[in-house]
């Protein structure tokens, strides 16, 4: 009788929860000039707040039974074997790079003093996690107007202290993969592929994060799909997924999921370093780890999320081809992305380098967007090896090495910027951009 009490007051109040999103959401009209047009946020509708409301009431707080389904769903979207859910994306690179430094990886494990290839354009997190273990990031340039690695330089990069390359597809358009593969393959490395900026991209009809050892998503809520906080690793070795979920939970060794107990039927059956024989398997480490679980929550607010992502992906792709089509007139100005003929990208954002002989610089129509309330982005650190996080290894000259010159990393420090094309966003609001990118153009042509 009470569970039938408790049923119907459930449903209720999901119904209530319904109707709260109907009476709350404001469809908010555009006032060109006015309303401000961001790069980038949440796209969610009664969907997403049931399921938030249903994981509180049933009050599991940590991973559950949401985490599982996303997991699942994830997985299978990706047609990868395995996905593991952490608390964001930079957690997931830093469980990737760790994952790779693993005593159980034997010869092939990352030690300190390893080569990692990568690109200084970046966001910092693909970055910090190789600075921190005490790896060494070698910075190959990128080329334009692919904005991604330049793949000719890698045999210049490669040492005999290479171990790995960890790139992201920048801003969603996937880089040579059968280049960069072909190479990792020829040289047996690792390779960690940062996907967060490109779910839903795809090379050669297969989906942008199912190609490398380990890849990372990032769900923060500009992303292509969100749970506020949250990432996920993808991967096809279990061995690599049992890996991941050690450094995520503690650096334990056992691997039942939470809640669960002695999942192999040996929890009290074996042998562990110098431990007593038969100690509890659930409270035995194998790695020094961290506690980067993620909660039922956000993983519930993540499945309706799922279920909207390929209408989010045909929007994201519309609202670019648009945006180009409108804008392609100024290549004289500007340099546009370009992707590889297998390549079909799930953008996260516009970029635009302006040209050096255009007339005017990035800070100029930058700043005239902004005046106009049009939300621009950095190519998130531009260079990174120019930022004060880097002031010391600088100076000392140690604890990185470059490749060559990075001069299009540093055009993009300079002239780069983007702007949105997320799913919220309108025909008036793109039609306002390109109206005030035609109006700057206008005002500087005249002068």
């Amino acid at each position: 009788m009470k569970q039938k009490q408790k049923d119907k007051l459930k449903k209720e109040i999901l119904r209530k929860v319904k109707s709260y999103y109907a009476l709350s959401k404001t469809d908010g009209q555009f006032i060109p000039g006015i309303s401000k047009v961001n790069y980038g946020g949440r796209v969610y509708d009664e969907k997403e707040m049931i399921n938030l409301v249903d994981s509180s009431l049933e009050f599991w707080l940590t991973a559950g039974h949401y985490a599982v389904e996303f997991e699942k769903k994830l997985a299978s979207f990706i047609e990868v074997k395995y996905c593991s859910l952490t608390n964001s994306g930079s957690s997931a690179n830093l469980l990737a790079f760790m994952a790779l430094t693993s005593p159980k990886l034997g010869e092939r494990k990352i030690k300190r003093g390893d080569e990692v290839i990568t690109v200084a354009a970046g966001f910092p997190t693909t970055i910090a996690p190789i600075v921190q273990f005490g790896a060494i990031p070698v910075f190959i340039d990128v080329t334009l107007p692919s904005y991604n690695i330049d793949c000719d330089k890698l045999e210049r990069a490669l040492s005999k202290k290479t171990k790995a390359i960890m790139i992201a597809h920048t801003l969603g358009n996937p880089f040579d993969i059968d280049k960069i593969k072909s190479f990792c393959k020829k040289h047996g490395l690792w390779l960690v592929e940062d996907n967060c900026d490109a779910l839903g991209s795809k090379y050669k009809g297969k989906y942008t994060g199912s190609f490398g050892d380990i890849a990372t998503c990032s769900f923060y809520p500009p992303h292509h799909i969100t749970m506020g906080e949250g990432g996920a690793l993808l991967t096809n070795n279990l061995h690599l997924k049992r890996i991941i979920e050690s450094f995520r939970d503690w650096g334990r060794d056992c691997w039942c999921q939470s809640g669960k107990d002695d999942t192999c039927k040996n929890r009290f059956k074996q042998q562990f370093g110098e431990l007593p024989y038969g100690y509890d398997h659930k409270y035995v480490y194998s790695h020094f780890g961290y506690n980067l679980k993620v909660t039922d929550m956000q993983a519930a607010i993540g499945c309706a999320q799922l279920d909207k992502l390929p209408k989010f992906i045909e929007a994201r792709k519309k609202n670019y081809k648009y945006l180009l089509e409108k804008l392609i007139k100024y290549s004289d100005k500007f340099i546009f992305s370009e992707s590889l003929p297998a390549a079909s990208p799930s953008w996260f954002g516009f970029l635009i380098t302006v040209r050096e002989n255009a007339g005017f610089a990035r800070d100029d129509i930058v700043n005239y967007l902004e005046d106009n309330k049009i939300q621009t982005r950095m190519l998130f650190a531009g260079n990174m090896v120019s930022h004060p996080a880097f002031d010391q290894m600088r100076k000392e000259k140690s604890g990185y090495r470059i490749v060559g010159h990075l001069e299009k990393t540093d055009l993009i420090m300079n002239n780069t910027f983007w702007v949105g094309v997320y799913p919220g966003m309108t025909k008036e609001k793109l039609d306002y951009m390109v109206r005030k990118v035609s109006d700057f153009l206008e005002k500087f042509i005249k002068l």
